[in-house]
């Protein structure tokens, strides 16, 4: 069976905490193995990938240790003055989270916006 491949568009740091959880339902109703999961933060959501200071970071490593796909918008690290030696380990850089997002969503990927 083919993955089901799912983007996730995170832009409000104030809403992490729900889509990791949304991640999670996710992953306990389809199963990781069949799942493919990427979320692309941008705008101030990319403050919570800040080693440092993100409240989430354990659920994240336990996430991505489970394949899940985090990555942060180069552009918003710009703008809040992060650099990519703060961010957790596991976090890619896209040089636009708009621009990762339209490739997803245009490789067929669904498309989930809390």
């Amino acid at each position: 069976m083919n993955k089901f491949k799912v983007v996730f568009h995170m832009d409000k740091q104030v809403k992490v905490g729900v889509v990791l959880t949304n991640i999670n339902n996710l992953i306990s109703e389809i199963g990781i193995e069949n799942l493919e999961i990427q979320m692309v933060t941008k705008a101030d959501a990319v403050k919570a990938l800040v080693r440092s200071t993100s409240p989430f970071g354990s659920l994240l490593k336990e996430l991505a240790e489970k394949q899940v796909e985090f990555s942060a918008c180069a552009n918003a690290m710009h703008n809040f003055g992060i650099h990519r030696n703060e961010l957790l380990d596991f976090v890619t850089v896209d040089s636009s989270g708009g621009g990762e997002i339209f490739k997803k969503k245009a490789a067929g990927w669904s498309y989930i916006c809390p």
